[in-house]
């Protein structure tokens, strides 16, 4: 099979499996099923965590200097980018410059955040052992300090994925998204309050990372916890000073109310695209999750299939991976998350194939239907009760 049929097809050359085929991709074959790891043999997890330990090892020695070269490129657009915005938006009171000014500041701090924040504080670029682009060293213009966010993501969220009672961020403690999770009656409110959530995003991630239950059951010390809140006040402060009082202020008297309104409108922009992207990422209908349990001393191939089974991929353009911060390659991205975000639509074609071969469901679709599942999940389990919805059942082709 040739590079570019690979790509376009999950199956691998001469399987002839086509009622696999079927079940993998025909949205009418479902069926409520339990989670896929459990029919792999210990000899086929390993084999597959071989494979894609191999994938990754090959990404890793090819790094270099078309890699760097892409950041620094995409740190340089952004700044760009902001200058083009404060620019236009010094004629606020202008609608065609206010416009501009404010679409193009919101595409700024979408770039910022999700493609260069996000991914630098991961340490995908740490190998370039560049001072200013390290993850120990980044900040980024959002509420959450860095620090605690890299503990709360990089660590929390990405160790304990999908685990019921250990990944906070399985509805960030707000949301019932899962049937597994209990209700309670403030979950009739979520409808309201996840529109709330998506336009303050930023803040409420940073307040869901200080992780006040911990404090309050004493297994936080006090002094972590007050110097970590001291820290999003100050996040808080150098936005409010910037946004909202010298960028205004430097558009003149008659454009302050029109520039300041131009920010928090780019704010709130990037706030409800940072959340759908990344519940897009986790909680559509095909994902699974996972009870202690299950996950209790996995091996290193059990903790691959988790990933995969508990993430989701968005289909789109380059443009739109772009602005996704490349988190669209959800399911690469919790595979491997050291990884350059450039390198995912690379290293994609191979890790569904891989995946294919031993009957795993890849679960990805168009922006829409995975937000529209998100959301209908949000609306339906604001009540009491609830089932799993059906799951894809793949057959497992012959000699995986």
């Amino acid at each position: 099979m040739s590079a570019s049929a690979q790509a376009q097809s999950p199956w691998p050359a001469g399987s002839g499996d086509d009622d696999a085929r079927r079940s993998s991709e025909d949205p009418q074959d479902l069926g409520v099923a339990a989670s896929p790891l459990a029919r792999l043999t210990p000899e086929q997890l390993q084999r597959l965590s071989a494979e894609l330990d191999a994938i990754h090892d090959e990404v890793s020695v090819d790094l270099g200097d078309r890699d760097a070269r892409y950041i620094r490129t995409t740190i340089r657009r952004h700044r760009q980018l902001v200058l083009a915005a404060r620019a236009l938006l010094l004629g606020s009171r202008r609608k065609p410059l206010w416009l501009a000014g404010t679409a193009a500041l919101s595409v700024a701090k979408i770039l910022e955040n999700l493609e260069i924040g996000h991914n630098v504080m991961h340490g995908q670029w740490d190998w370039m052992n560049d001072p200013e682009i390290n993850s120990r060293s980044w900040d980024w213009d959002n509420a959450s300090p860095a620090a605690s966010w890299r503990h709360a993501h990089n660590y929390v969220h990405h160790m304990h994925s999908n685990i019921r009672g250990k990944d906070r961020d399985l509805g960030y403690t707000l949301l019932r998204i899962d049937p597994e999770q209990p209700w309670h009656a403030v979950y009739l409110l979520q409808p309201l309050y996840n529109l709330l959530l998506m336009a303050f995003f930023e803040w409420g991630v940073a307040l869901y990372d200080l992780n006040t239950p911990e404090m309050l059951a004493g297994d936080k010390p006090r002094a972590q916890y007050f110097g970590e809140l001291k820290g999003i006040g100050a996040k808080a402060r150098a936005q409010v000073i910037k946004d909202y009082l010298a960028f205004p202020l430097l558009s003149g008297r008659r454009s302050f109310k029109s520039t300041l309104v131009a920010n928090f409108t780019a704010n709130v922009v990037r706030n409800v695209w940072a959340h759908s992207i990344i519940v897009c990422g986790h909680f559509p209908d095909q994902t699974y999750t996972f009870s202690e349990q299950e996950a209790a001393g996995e091996t290193r191939g059990q903790w691959y299939v988790r990933q995969l089974l508990g993430a989701a991929n968005i289909e789109g353009r380059p443009a739109f991976h772009l602005l996704a911060g490349n988190l669209s390659y959800q399911v690469e991205h919790h595979l491997f998350p050291d990884m350059p975000s450039s390198r995912y639509s690379e290293v994609a074609p191979r890790v569904r194939e891989v995946f294919a071969r031993y009957g795993l469901p890849y679960n990805t679709g168009p922006f829409h239907r995975q937000l529209a599942m998100v959301h209908r999940s949000i609306l339906r389990l604001a009540f009491p009760g609830g089932a799993p919805r059906p799951k894809r059942v793949p057959s497992v082709p012959h000699g995986a």
